[in-house]
Order: C-alpha cells, then sequence, then structure tokens
C-alpha cells in the first residue's frame, strides 16, 4: 500500500514538474525570465550558489546542479509535499546544491546542465532535450 501512495505521489510531482516547465512565459526574453525569478516568491527558499570548495564533499550532498551549457530553466521539487525548491532559469556557470531528499528534478535542456546525485555524476540529454532526474532519499 505504501509502495503504490509512494507512487502516486511520484506521478502528480512528475505531472506538475511537466505542467510548470510548459506554463513558462513565451513572449518574454531568458533575462527578463531571471529577473522575475531572482526577485523570488514569498515563502520560496532559492539556495545560494555553491563555490568549488563546498562542491568537494558532493558525495554526501543528495544533489549539485552546474550549468555548463546555455542557460536553462530548472525546477526542483521535494515529491513527498510538493515544495518547490527551485524554478526559474540557472545561467551559465552557475551551481546550486541541495541537502534535502528525495528530490525530482527537470531541466528544460538536460544537454546544458551536470548534475551529482550523491557525488555520482549523471547521464546528460541531447543539447536542447529536456531531462528529469529523481534523487532518492538515503536512510
Amino acid at each position: 500500500m505504501a509502495v503504490m501512495l509512494a507512487l502516486a505521489l511520484l506521478v502528480v510531482g512528475g505531472v506538475a514538474l511537466v505542467n510548470a516547465l510548459n506554463s513558462d512565459s513565451q513572449g518574454g526574453p531568458p533575462e527578463a525570465a531571471v529577473t522575475a525569478d531572482s526577485a523570488g516568491t514569498p515563502g520560496t527558499e532559492e539556495p545560494a550558489p555553491t563555490s568549488s570548495a563546498t562542491s568537494r564533499s558532493a558525495s554526501a550532498t543528495p544533489l549539485v546542479i552546474r550549468v555548463v551549457g546555455a542557460p536553462t530553466k530548472v525546477v526542483v521539487t521535494m515529491p513527498e509535499t510538493g515544495e518547490v525548491l527551485q524554478q526559474g532559469v540557472l545561467n551559465t556557470g552557475e551551481e546550486r546544491q541541495y541537502d534535502k531528499a528525495p528530490l525530482q528534478v527537470v531541466a528544460a535542456d538536460g544537454g546544458a546542465v551536470e548534475v551529482l546525485i550523491y557525488g555520482r555524476q549523471q547521464p546528460r540529454a541531447t543539447a536542447g532535450e529536456r531531462k528529469n532526474w529523481f534523487v532518492p532519499a538515503r536512510g
């Protein structure tokens, strides 16, 4: 029963992430989206970009995202609660680190990001292709 509930939560979370990516405003330039998302939403906290010094402990960190290509929209949510940890454009060279898990991650351009889950680099998508990752909780 618990497995079915977890699966249902994952499906609902995945659908919500896809809808969030599809509802992106099509009219404005990417810079406008960055400005709007940078302002933040009350109650939504975005982790500060991390330095390479903090990345050394990435094997203990559930999720590290680095933008190595063009700026791309990234959505990170906690599927159990629906809490949105990141929703917006990350610029080239930006890195985000998340210490919570489980997490659902969607990148509009999966070829533009490097994703490390518990220190293990994940396969990248072809440039321009949407990519999803799931970060399980460690028990």
